[in-house]
């Protein structure tokens, strides 16, 4: 499997009157983090949308463990729960506050779509390619 973890500033607009996360805002985290781990493996979500790919979400699942609050820091850790050999793409997501403490878990699936056709398509060969020389 390969991870990677960034960091986002919870900012005021994220947040409900009480200083806490809006839980809707922790798809766009994970959007976020899933878009900076192509980034970080040189496969950056452009370069698939050029090719003629999209990648649309086609399952999410968030577990809400403690809250997130205005200013903190969290830490996204994003995994590739294997590499795609069909057209679906599966991440798992953990996000720690600064304190270490895990907030929020989740997953997420992916398909690959041709985005004149709109039907799925498979992986493309670069793709598994390097994804499988990154695990090794």
């Amino acid at each position: 499997m390969i991870s990677t973890t960034i960091s986002i500033r919870v900012r005021y607009g994220e947040t409900d009157q009480m200083g806490v996360v809006y839980h809707g805002n922790y798809a766009t985290y994970c959007e976020v983090a899933r878009v900076e781990f192509f980034r970080e493996l040189d496969m950056p979500y452009k370069e698939l949308e050029t090719s003629g790919i999209m990648l649309p979400v086609t399952e999410l699942n968030l577990k809400f463990i403690q809250p997130a609050y205005y200013d903190e820091v969290l830490k996204i850790q994003t995994t590739l729960m294997e590499i795609p050999s069909g057209v679906r793409l599966k991440f798992q997501y953990a996000i720690y506050n600064e304190s270490n403490e895990l907030l929020t878990t989740g997953f997420s699936a992916l398909a690959f779509i041709d985005m004149k056709t709109r039907k799925p398509v498979r992986c493309p060969d670069y793709m598994i390619e390097n994804l499988k020389r990154i695990s090794s």
